[in-house]
């Protein structure tokens, strides 16, 4: 079964929609420039609302190492996911203070960075077409790859189907492509989630 993250939740509509769907993760954006960013705050209360069996993903961009840790210690994200340019010794340092699980996401443009990826020590890597900005990327330069991967990157309703069927990834994670106007979308989440979930019957 391919598993589903629904990323950049930042309402209680959005969280009453996910415990709904059942999604295998759900995704709070840490970073300072993206429009969907939450506060600590934030993140913890809709985190208490999250059902328990739905892992929540922190995603962090290039942030200090402590406040990443205390974020996963404190229980406000169970799954770590590193989007920025942090290297194998941000990973190994992170390693020392957190032992949860860590995603670290790559921007894929050519083989070279598929293979960046497979090399990684990350517990888990994410292929994306840019930084959040619902870019989708050449999925033929995947067809090598021998890791497991979440792919990201302009999935949506309309083509994530054939993107399990072809590529059969660990993981699939959506984000822009279930909003409308900025801000997530009930139908279109639900839609999204009937589409992986049939391609995998």
């Amino acid at each position: 079964m391919t598993k589903i993250k629904l990323c950049g939740l930042s309402r209680d509509c959005d969280i009453e929609t996910a415990n709904k769907l059942k999604p295998d993760f759900i995704g709070f954006v840490f970073a300072a420039k993206s429009k969907r960013r939450v506060t600590h705050l934030q993140a913890a209360e809709l985190k208490s609302k999250l059902d328990p069996e739905i892992k929540a993903v922190g995603v962090f961009l290039d942030d200090d190492l402590d406040m990443v840790a205390s974020m996963l210690n404190l229980g406000i994200v169970d799954v770590v996911q590193l989007h920025g340019t942090e290297d194998e010794e941000y990973l190994a340092k992170l390693r020392t203070i957190t032992d949860k699980p860590i995603i670290k996401a790559f921007v894929i443009r050519s083989e070279d960075d598929v293979k960046r990826a497979e090399e990684s020590s990350a517990d888990y890597v994410l292929l994306d077409g840019g930084k959040g900005e619902g870019k989708a990327f050449d999925w033929s330069l995947l067809k090598e790859i021998k890791r497991p991967f979440f792919l990201a990157g302009g999935l949506n309703t309309e083509n994530v189907a054939a993107a399990v069927k072809s590529l059969r990834p660990f993981a699939v994670d959506v984000s822009t492509g279930v909003e409308t106007d900025g801000v997530k979308d009930t139908e279109k989440m639900t839609a999204f989630v009937a589409e992986v979930r049939k391609e995998d019957l």
